[in-house]
């Protein structure tokens, strides 16, 4: 996939005053977490057989895919912009040495496309061990999508020793769990402040419950 990248006019940009400073001045990043109403999701992903991961993948690519703001990175030419469309990098568990291996598929706003895709990519890769790419290739246009299903969370941090130009958000969903009758999952969007401030994220994160209620 040969996805476009739209350079932004830091002159322009009605963010741009916030990315200066919070980039170089203020060198911010955040968390913020939240509980997903998924009981129509879980439901329907029951009643037709499907993997509960690939459908919830989804639900996150999707929403990610609708905002500008968490699509965003620097070009070869160190040009700031965003993606027209992000594909998502997730982690496979190896159960016998408890390690994980990193792997990306093809993103489609389709579905049944997406879901067969991420299937056969786990299916094809899964026996790939080690501190490595288990599919080669990774395009420039990604954004890590890990999961935690052992733990309800309520809150995840995430922090570096190290400078990073790096600014795709890292989203993480956890295991989900029964309340007063529905269905909730907890998930963490770390960013950096630079590129989306609490409305974005917020925003992020509702588009995400939208997209699991009308699955």
């Amino acid at each position: 996939m040969n996805a476009h990248f739209h350079v932004i006019d830091l002159a322009t940009w009605e963010r741009g005053a916030h990315f200066d400073y919070y980039y170089h001045k203020i060198k911010c990043k955040y968390n913020l977490n939240a509980n997903v109403d998924i009981t129509h999701l879980v439901k329907e992903q029951k009643a037709r057989g499907l993997r509960f991961f690939p459908v919830m993948l989804y639900v996150v690519m999707k929403a990610v895919n609708q905002n500008k703001e968490f699509r965003m990175s620097f070009d070869g030419e160190g040009r700031l912009g965003y993606w027209e469309e992000v594909v998502p990098c997730y982690t496979l568990f190896h159960p016998e040495d408890k390690t994980f291996t990193d792997i990306w598929s093809e993103y489609s706003d389709d579905f049944d496309t997406f879901y067969q895709t991420v299937v056969a990519d786990m299916e094809q890769y899964g026996g790939v061990t080690g501190v490595v790419k288990a599919r080669p290739g990774q395009p420039a246009n990604f954004c890590p999508v890990p999961s935690l299903p052992w733990l309800s969370f309520t809150s995840f941090a995430q922090d570096t020793y190290t400078e990073s130009p790096f600014l795709f958000p890292l989203i993480k969903f956890g295991k989900y769990f029964e309340q007063d009758g529905r269905t909730l999952i907890p998930v963490s969007v770390f960013v950096s402040h630079a590129v989306a401030d609490g409305y974005h994220t917020c925003k992020l994160i509702n588009d995400m419950q939208d997209i699991a209620g009308r699955f």
